[in-house]
């Protein structure tokens, strides 16, 4: 019995180890979502497209191990409607750049309907209480605009940082 126990956990992490090095290995190529996303909102290229539409920024968000998500707009009417559509994202995501501007690295996607998905993506479930001060939802982030090593679907990218608010307060 405990030889059969030790093949099955054997398989199991190399099952783990195969799952995360395909997750890696895909982080760099082409991705379909990450495409259709970039096609239906490159208009936020320019954080005015964004401010016309009704997003508003909140703070610059960073991991407490490295990397950060960077400023998120935030369309309140889409936060509140719950609908998911590929062209009007919940969030568009800007990386502060040293000379002031704000450069589009990503979208995300956000519903309290779940568990939800876009394009067969399933999207991740955030639990209350947050750090947001929302009730539970669920949420998809997709770096369109800046590759993320850890995934196009991450939380947080290792290769976007706050550090040029730091130095503009």
């Amino acid at each position: 019995m405990e030889n059969k126990t030790n093949v099955n956990f054997w398989r199991l992490a190399a099952l783990f180890i195969t799952s995360i090095a395909s997750t890696a290995a895909s982080a760099g190529k082409s991705n379909p979502l990450a495409d259709e996303v970039r096609a239906a909102n490159s208009r936020f290229a320019n954080v005015a497209a964004a401010t016309a539409e009704g997003y508003a920024p909140i703070p610059c968000a960073s991991g407490i191990t490295g990397g950060a998500m960077g400023i998120h707009y935030v369309n309140g009417a889409y936060l509140k409607d719950d609908a998911i559509d590929v062209a009007k994202p919940e969030a568009v995501m800007y990386e502060p750049m040293s000379d002031g501007t704000l450069k589009l690295v990503a979208v995300e996607y956000i519903t309290a309907k779940g568990p939800a998905s876009l394009e067969g993506q399933l999207f991740n479930f955030n639990s209350a209480p947050n750090r947001y001060g929302l009730g539970p939802f669920y949420e998809l982030h997709v770096w369109a605009w800046k590759q993320n090593p850890t995934g196009a679907f991450a939380d947080m990218n290792p290769n976007v940082s706050c550090d040029a608010m730091k130095k503009a307060d």
